[in-house]
C-alpha cells in the first residue's frame, strides 16, 4: 500500500528525525530510532540539510536503517534551491537502491552567501521533475499554515501550493503550528483552491523556552496566549516545562484527530521518550478515529 493510500483508511501517525551532527556516526541514531520503533509510526521522515547532496549520504544511511531494518517505510527529504538535475537524479537512484521511494520535495532554505544551482528556485519545479523523472515515486510536500514567511499574503501561498500539487504532490506536510484554529482556516482556504489531497498536521512539542523563541523567531509560527502564559510560568522548572509542553502537543493532537484531521506528523527533534509519552496519551484517540472511519467506509 502506498503511503498516500494509507490515508484512506486511518487516520496517519507519522514522525520526524534528522541524521546526527558531522562529528558523530550516524550509528549514533540507533537508539532513538528502535525506541521510536516500538511507536510502530506509518513511516519517519529524514531530514536533508538546505546544502542538498553534500550533506545526503547520513540522510540515506538513516532512511536505508529505517526502511530496511526496521521495517517502517521511510521518508527522505530532498531540497532542490542548491542541486543540479543531475545531482537530484543521482540522489532518487541512490534512493530507490534502497528502496526508499517515498520522498519530501522542498525548495529548502536559503543559505546566506550561497548561490543557487538554479535548477530548482522552487518546489513546485523540483515536484514536476521528479514526477516527470521518477513517477514510481511517491512526492510529498510541505505547506504553511500561518503563511510562508516569504509569501506577501495567503492569496499568493496558497496560489503556489496549488501548483506543487498540481505539478504532482500527491500529499502535505505542514509546518509546525501551536494554534489549530489556524490550521483549520488554513484547510478552508485549500479546500477553496481546489486542493484536496491528504494534510498532515505538523506538531512539535516544545518543552525549552529558549527552543520555542529560536524556532518561532526562524518559522514566524506565533505563540498564542495560552502557550505564553504556560513559558512564563514553567520556565525555570525543566520537568515542568516538559510536561507542560508535552500537555499542550497532546492538547493539540486530540482536537485535530476529533476534527478528522487526515494526520499528525510530530516533529520529535530526536527526543525518543517525549515522542513515545504523546504517542501513548493519544493512541487510543488515533485507534477510536480509525474506527469510525472504517466504519463509515463499509
Amino acid at each position: 500500500m502506498s503511503l498516500t493510500a494509507l490515508f484512506k483508511t486511518k487516520t496517519v501517525f507519522s514522525l520526524e528525525v534528522f541524521p546526527p551532527k558531522k562529528s558523530s556516526p550516524t550509528d549514533a541514531i540507533l537508539p532513538t530510532l528502535k525506541r521510536l520503533q516500538s511507536i510502530n509510526p506509518d513511516f519517519i521522515s529524514v531530514t536533508l540539510g538546505a546544502g542538498g547532496t553534500e550533506h545526503c549520504d547520513g540522510t540515506v544511511e538513516i532512511a536505508n536503517i529505517i526502511q530496511n531494518k526496521l521495517n517502517i517505510p521511510a521518508i527522505s527529504h530532498v531540497p532542490g534551491l542548491y542541486q543540479t538535475k543531475s545531482e537530484v537524479l543521482a540522489l532518487l537512484d541512490r534512493l530507490d537502491s534502497i528502496n526508499v521511494k517515498n520522498i519530501l520535495a522542498l525548495r529548502g532554505d536559503k543559505i546566506p552567501g550561497k548561490e543557487p544551482a538554479g535548477d530548482f528556485n522552487h518546489a513546485n519545479e523540483l515536484v514536476q521533475f521528479v514526477h516527470e523523472q521518477r513517477p514510481d515515486f511517491s512526492i510529498a510536500s510541505a505547506c504553511y499554515p500561518n503563511c510562508h514567511t516569504e509569501a506577501p499574503d495567503f492569496v499568493d501561498d496558497i496560489t503556489h501550493l496549488k501548483e506543487k500539487v498540481d505539478a504532482g504532490a500527491d500529499h502535505l506536510i505542514s509546518q509546525l503550528f501551536f494554534d489549530n484554529q489556524a490550521f483549520y482556516d488554513f484547510k478552508e482556504k485549500t479546500e477553496i483552491a481546489g486542493i484536496h489531497v491528504p494534510i498532515e498536521a505538523g506538531i512539535m512539542p516544545c518543552t525549552n523556552k529558549n527552543q520555542i523563541e529560536r524556532i518561532t523567531q526562524i518559522s514566524g509560527v506565533p505563540i498564542p496566549k495560552k502557550f505564553a502564559a504556560i513559558m512564563d510560568r514553567y520556565q525555570n522548572s525543566e520537568e515542568a516545562m516538559l510536561d507542560a509542553g508535552i500537555a499542550f502537543a497532546v492538547d493539540q493532537i486530540i482536537d485535530l484527530v476529533s476534527q478528522g484531521v487526515d494526520g499528525i506528523h510530530l516533529y520529535t527533534m530526536n527526543k525518543s521518550k517525549i515522542a513515545k509519552r504523546i504517542w501513548d496519551e493519544t493512541k487510543s484517540v488515533f485507534a477510536a478515529a480509525d474506527l469510525a472511519k472504517q466504519t463509515a467506509n463499509q
